[in-house]
Parts: structure tokens; C-alpha cells; sequence
């Protein structure tokens, strides 16, 4: 088949529930979620093949909408770029406005088909990721953590945290979210991330990378 996340383009940005694009009945996209500067830009321009898709900001919050990039030729299919929480540098009715949005999101977009919460693998599930996890789960939505800059450890290394993590996913949440180890930088993981974001979106298995 073609390699629609390698055609992902920008569609919108929305700030509110208004904003964001009609749904239509066989409708489905994937929201990416995650701490501010936990490689959620990377991931998601690793994953498309692009290098500037979703843009890489030295500034943690920098994103402050939930930004939609479409995959050609489908025009119902969806990523979906939530806003960097934890330490953003913005006013608190700010946080709250994206809190408020975020759970309405959650609770009210019927084509949320999964959510891939995003984190850095030196320092992972944290309060607000285990609340990310926990939105989804509650609306019996299948997550991915990603365990991202797996280049900075060793694979050893990787490998105990990514068992800690499973373990911990598992007593949370039972088999409700999986995860893995995953480098933007030295492409890690990058195929069984899009596969998984591929199967829940209702498409068939992508090929590889560069394939």
C-alpha cells in the first residue's frame, strides 16, 4: 500500500471544541500527547518521514492548540498534536482552558480511535502521563506509551526501564496500554510505532521506513 504517514500534511489548529474538523461516520484519528520537551515533535516527524511536520521547539508549551495534520488520500484520517503539558510557561486560565478543552475532547470525539502519550524514557510516567492514560482508558480507548530519546540510554538500560514501565502499565491499567522503546533520533522503534497508529486508524500494515 502507499505510505500515507509519509503525506501527512498541516490542517488546522483548534482552541476550542467549535474549531475542531466535522466528524464524519468512518472517521478515526490518533492523538499524541505528552510532558513539554518529551519528544512528542520528533516522535511525531519520525514517524511521517518529514523533518518538519510537527515543529521542534526549544520552549516547553510551545503548542497551545490540538493541531490536526490530515493523511492523503484520506480525508477523514487524522493525527492529532495535543498541548505539551506540565512546566508551560503560560498563565494558569491558560492551563485551565487546555484542561477543560482536552476532557471535553476526550469525552465528546467519537473518531478518537487511540492515544499515544509520549515520554522520555529517563524519566517516565509521570502524574500527568498516568492522567493521559487514564482519559483513555476510561473511554475504553487503546494507548501506546512511547518511551522516547531511547538513544540516551544503553539498550540494557532501556530494556529494565521499558519492563518497569510494562509492569507498572500492567497494575494500573491491566492490558489496556502498551508500550515501547522508541528514538527519533536513531529511528528506534519507529516502524512498530507506526504500526500500531496504522492498525488503529484502520490501515493496512505500512511499509518500512524508507521502503
Amino acid at each position: 500500500m502507499s505510505q500515507p504517514f509519509q503525506r501527512a500534511q498541516y490542517l488546522l489548529s483548534a482552541h476550542t471544541v467549535r474549531q475542531l474538523p466535522a466528524e464524519t461516520d468512518g472517521g478515526r484519528e490518533v492523538a499524541f500527547a505528552g510532558r513539554s520537551n518529551a519528544g512528542k515533535s520528533s516522535a511525531l516527524n519520525a514517524i511521517c518521514q518529514q523533518n518538519a511536520l510537527a515543529r521542534v521547539s526549544k520552549t516547553p508549551g510551545r503548542t497551545q492548540q490540538l493541531v490536526f495534520f490530515e493523511l492523503p488520500p484520506h480525508a477523514d484520517l487524522y493525527l492529532v498534536d495535543l498541548p505539551g503539558y506540565g512546566y508551560a510557561k503560560v498563565p494558569k486560565e491558560m492551563q485551565e482552558h487546555w484542561q477543560a478543552f482536552i476532557a471535553q475532547y476526550f469525552e465528546s470525539r467519537r473518531a478518537l480511535a487511540g492515544l499515544v502519550v509520549v515520554m522520555d524514557i529517563r524519566h517516565p510516567l509521570r502524574e500527568y502521563d498516568l492522567q493521559m492514560l487514564g482519559y483513555a482508558v476510561r473511554r475504553g480507548l487503546p494507548a501506546h506509551a512511547l518511551l522516547t530519546k531511547a538513544d540516551k540510554l544503553s539498550r540494557g538500560a532501556a530494556g529494565n526501564t521499558l519492563q518497569a514501565v510494562r509492569k507498572q502499565l500492567a497494575a494500573e491499567f491491566g492490558d489496556s496500554v502498551t508500550a515501547q522503546v522508541f528514538s527519533g533520533e536513531s529511528k528506534q522503534g519507529v516502524d512498530e510505532a507506526r504500526a500500531v497508529i496504522a492498525r488503529w486508524l484502520g490501515l493496512g500494515a505500512p511499509t518500512a521506513s524508507g521502503a
